[in-house]
């Protein structure tokens, strides 16, 4: 298993501290998240799909594991719970630098 980078790392612990403003701060300003084709666009987006499908429905996230596709991506499955989905995803993450540049929540 690949090592878990310090803004994928962010972007679990915030969502399961509930702190919306690590989540938002763990992205590039001009970051990406996509939910199966529902993309949101840098961090006012990111603020607002977090609202609404992320802490705003308690999600929790357990790393089950993480692998390097490419240099700077990565696939990883996270079991989710809370009032929303309930179950393993993965999502594949685009780093640069010490930011996300882009989440894609793949369908399975």
């Amino acid at each position: 298993m690949a090592q878990l980078p310090a803004s994928i790392a962010a972007f679990i612990d915030a969502t399961n501290a509930g702190d919306s403003d690590a989540f938002v701060d763990a992205f590039a300003e001009d970051g990406t998240l996509d939910d199966w084709g529902r993309v949101a666009r840098g961090h006012d987006g990111i603020r607002q799909w977090d609202r609404t499908d992320n802490i705003g429905k308690r999600s929790h996230f357990d790393l089950v594991d993480i692998a390097e596709e490419a240099p700077g991506t990565y696939l990883v499955h996270l079991k989710v719970t809370g009032d929303g989905f309930n179950g393993t995803s993965p999502f594949r993450f685009t780093l640069a630098g010490d930011k996300i540049a882009s989440v894609v929540i793949v369908p399975d």
